[in-house]
């Protein structure tokens, strides 16, 4: 097991999750601002957008995940800021940056699908890279299984388990490639990116969250679950509105 801290300066602790945070952040925005300036959009603009929507879904993973382990939060309420334990919540900070990401836009009368579309590959960039945290964290893990019968599995939390935080990071590698490559292409069209994104990374998020032994519960069933067909089902309605039943760039 590798040590959560990753050096000590003086009294403060600084861990492996919060750098791997910090770097996907960062390579996820020099990503971004690449693509801004290729487009030609106002880069200070951008990052006012990129800096109100950071903190706000930093806010909004961690919110989501106490929400849903109001149990122990409750009883605990001192554990609520302590993020450096673990326990971010992707879809919350989807939501969080969705909406501050939004709000920045609308302010600067920039196109949000344009900008979304711009985000999505460095989003899912980011996932792929802050997983490991997890790993480090000794969270997010599968069920114990035969390492006999699935030898790629890892010791972790005192058991061989499937390693679905590799699972899904190795996932969102694959979306990532695939939505470079779909930028690209010149059937595709605004807002189609982030769209994609929501399907692609929610399909892998369904299928791996079946795995998991730590899932966030809505009543009987798994909430990452729930959430990724949501989106799955909402983007591909969306992609199918826009293309063919309306010119009008809803959002934008």
């Amino acid at each position: 097991m590798i040590d959560p801290v990753a050096f000590q300066i003086g009294p403060l602790s600084v861990r492996w999750y919060g750098l791997l945070i910090a770097t996907a952040l960062l390579i996820g925005t020099i990503l971004a601002l690449r693509e801004v300036r290729r487009q030609g959009i106002d880069e200070d603009k951008f990052m006012n957008v990129i800096i109100a929507a950071i903190p706000a879904g930093l806010i909004g993973a961690r919110l989501y995940y106490v929400i849903f382990r109001w149990d122990y939060y409750g009883k605990y309420p001192g554990e609520i800021p302590a993020v450096w334990h673990g326990g971010l919540a992707i879809h919350g900070g989807i939501i969080g940056a969705f909406i501050a990401g939004y709000l920045m836009i609308r302010y600067y009368n920039m196109n949000f699908w344009r900008l979304a579309d711009i985000a999505a590959p460095s989003l899912v960039l980011g996932q792929a890279i802050g997983r490991w945290g997890n790993f480090i964290n000794q969270e997010a893990y599968g069920y114990e299984v035969d390492p006999e019968q699935v030898p790629w599995a890892m010791w972790i939390d005192g058991a061989y388990r499937h390693p679905t935080f590799l699972y899904e990071s190795l996932w969102n590698l694959l979306v990532f490639t695939f939505l470079i490559w779909l930028r690209k292409q010149r059937f595709i069209r605004e807002g189609e990116i982030l769209l994609s994104y929501f399907i692609l990374y929610s399909l892998g998020r369904f299928i791996i969250e079946g795995f998991r032994t730590d899932s966030l519960m809505l009543g009987p069933l798994k909430a990452a679950q729930v959430v990724s067909l949501s989106l799955i089902i909402i983007s591909g309605l969306l992609i199918w509105y826009r293309r063919y039943k309306t010119r009008d760039k809803i959002f934008r």
